[in-house]
């Protein structure tokens, strides 16, 4: 599992360089696994997207990180961080918080409250319709376009 998520990582880190190289901002697009981190690590700071299987060769699981793969800049803008959990035996702190049943995504705000559970992949398109509801975002957008007029 652990040369899995490695495989994601390093699948990932060139578009990540491509995008820290063409803007200064937003931070960079975080994919790691539940057992390296906490919900309360990205308080006020990112939205977290847990991805939750059974196994990593879970079919439902591949189609969701191609999704997030195919439109990682559209995450980042959106300050996304994405956390991954194919270790139903690992019970990890964000699994046994949130008791996810076979494959499972998770969105949660940047305060910690969570805004949607879907049981089957979501395209990023449907996510980012999702976090662009937020007063949270509208105003996040307002600010950033107020910035960039000055």
């Amino acid at each position: 599992m652990k040369q899995f998520f490695a495989f994601v990582i390093m699948a990932l880190f060139p578009f990540s360089a491509i995008a820290q190289t063409a803007t200064k901002e937003p931070e960079p697009l975080i994919v790691t696994a539940t057992d390296k981190v906490t919900l309360e690590d990205f308080m006020w700071t990112a939205r977290p997207l847990i991805i939750f299987a059974d196994s990593p060769k879970d079919p439902r699981f591949k189609e969701q990180m191609e999704y997030i793969e195919a439109r990682l800049d559209d995450l980042r803008t959106r300050d996304v961080v994405v956390i991954t959990d194919t270790d139903p035996a690992g019970e990890s702190p964000i699994r046994q918080r949130l008791r996810p049943h076979g494959f499972g995504l998770v969105l949660a705000a940047k305060d910690g409250t969570i805004l949607l559970r879907k049981p089957k992949p979501w395209t990023v398109r449907e996510i980012n319709r999702s976090i662009d509801k937020l007063p949270a975002r509208q105003e996040e957008v307002r600010e950033r376009r107020d910035t960039e007029a000055q």
